[in-house]
């Protein structure tokens, strides 16, 4: 009599497992994420190539820093529907977009944050009772919102009172050495320089912002005294109540370089 045959010791084949779909809340957050940190950007960009009046950028911007929060705010949600262990996947999306939208609000935050704890003030000065003069730029500011005239007094006060450190340097160095290392110095900022003058000890040269495109004018003069030679520096926006501090930054990564 024939036997039946043994049954298969062999395990049963489990269907393929599905993969996880994708979280539709994180493609929202990441495409959001996007466009508002192209949104920030072209803001200032778009200022520097002509496309629009700053002041339009600085509306451009703030609408991105909303639609930035917004952003933190769906990514969040996105991150916590889509953290390992969930039936969703996305979750580096919804992290990246949670990252980018953070620093979208982080830095006109800071921005608004410096503006708050500097003067309101736009022409720095290292002399403010006798403040270096534009001669060459002058034709270059004609239209300018903001006069090449020193200001005065009350200027000075907030100069004094935000910026203490911004004073006359002495170089140890004759006029004739001491002008060529302004000089190197000023180029090595990256400033066009408009004037170079020696024998009236001037140098006046233009830097521009990298994101707005602002453009502020740079004055240096050089006073001899005695075998030494006094460095002063003036930079001054064509544009704006405030500079935010970038001034008086300028002038102090100058004189830096100059001592160097």
């Amino acid at each position: 009599m024939a036997q039946a045959p043994a049954p298969s010791s062999s395990p049963a084949v489990s269907p393929p497992a599905r993969p996880r779909p994708l979280a539709k809340v994180a493609v929202a957050a990441a495409g959001l994420a996007i466009t508002v940190a192209v949104l920030a950007m072209l803001a200032g960009l778009g200022s520097r190539w002509g496309l629009w009046h700053f002041r339009t950028g600085f509306s451009l911007l703030r609408w991105a820093a909303y639609g930035a929060i917004a952003t933190v705010l769906l990514s969040a949600v996105a991150v916590v529907l889509t953290r390992p262990g969930q039936p969703r996947r996305g979750f580096p999306l919804a992290l990246g977009a949670l990252i980018v939208s953070l620093l979208m609000v982080v830095i006109p935050w800071n921005w608004q944050r410096q503006a708050r704890n500097v003067p309101r003030i736009h022409d720095i000065t290292t002399d403010t009772d006798n403040p270096p003069a534009f001669v060459a730029i002058l034709p270059l500011r004609a239209d300018a919102p903001n006069s090449a005239v020193y200001e005065g007094p009350e200027i000075a006060a907030q100069q004094k009172a935000g910026y203490p450190d911004i004073r006359p340097v002495v170089l140890d160095l004759p006029p004739e050495r001491a002008f060529q290392r302004a000089l190197d110095a000023a180029r090595a900022m990256g400033w066009e320089i408009v004037a170079a003058e020696p024998a009236e000890g001037r140098i006046e040269a233009t830097d521009q912002t990298f994101w707005f495109g602002f453009k502020d004018d740079v004055v240096i003069r050089l006073t001899p005294a005695g075998g030494r030679t006094i460095l002063d520096v003036r930079s001054v926006s064509r544009v704006g109540g405030s500079d935010v501090g970038t001034n008086a930054k300028r002038i102090r990564e100058y004189i830096s370089r100059a001592q160097a």
